[in-house]
């Protein structure tokens, strides 16, 4: 693997952890604090669905073979809830430049289409981690959640007094991703038919 294959993937971490989990931080105590129901609405469901790329890094870390997968899986779902519900689209093309919340969300949202599209590139560049990703070429996609590991490790001995192993991230993992999938498919029985693609943030009123 070539030293711009190598940069490329490490700054496609870097901007990930800013605008899919930084980013969306800022914007939800911003909307909090501003009352804009829109835009909190779309943060709320935002955290729920990226749930899942916060289990993919814990197979990561337990270096599950096909942890990659779900990770492009997580960021593909990730942009998806943040287009998908027109009452809330409808709402936000009702404001302005002038209004900054709405303008920040509407940059960010673009930013988190574009970055989902170069990890799948990224991804698919070195298409054989998907499927081996403890093969020697793939190790610098296990580098980014090693901090991480140690985060987690470091937390985890001090709480319960004890180790946090890879296998134990790996268990975590499909634990919580079995978790998540149950929860998807209920909604999307339940849920989806029934409300389609509203997401009913503004039942009580407008902001």
């Amino acid at each position: 693997m070539n030293v711009f294959n190598q940069l490329s993937i490490w700054l496609s971490f870097q901007l990930s952890i800013i605008f899919l989990i930084g980013i969306p931080i800022t914007l939800s105590f911003w909307s909090i604090k501003k009352r804009n129901k829109a835009v909190n609405k779309l943060l709320s469901i935002y955290w729920k669905i990226s749930l899942l790329f916060f289990i993919s890094l814990l197979l990561l870390i337990g270096k599950y073979n096909y942890s990659l997968v779900i990770t492009n899986i997580s960021t593909l779902l990730m942009t998806i809830s943040i287009w998908f519900w027109n009452d809330i689209n409808d709402e936000l093309r009702e404001y302005d430049f002038s209004y900054s919340l709405t303008t920040a969300t509407k940059i960010w949202r673009w930013t988190v289409t574009f970055i989902s599209l170069n990890f799948l590139i990224q991804t698919l560049l070195n298409f054989n981690c998907f499927f081996f990703i403890n093969s020697d070429s793939c190790e610098i996609w296990l580098q980014p959640s090693s901090n991480l590991y140690i985060f987690i490790k470091n937390l985890f001995n001090f709480f319960f007094g004890a180790n946090f192993t890879q296998p134990i991230a790996k268990f975590l993992g499909l634990f919580s991703l079995l978790i998540y999938i149950l929860g998807l498919i209920q909604w999307s029985i339940i849920k989806l038919p029934k409300n389609g693609r509203n997401s009913y943030f503004s039942k009580n009123g407008r902001n």
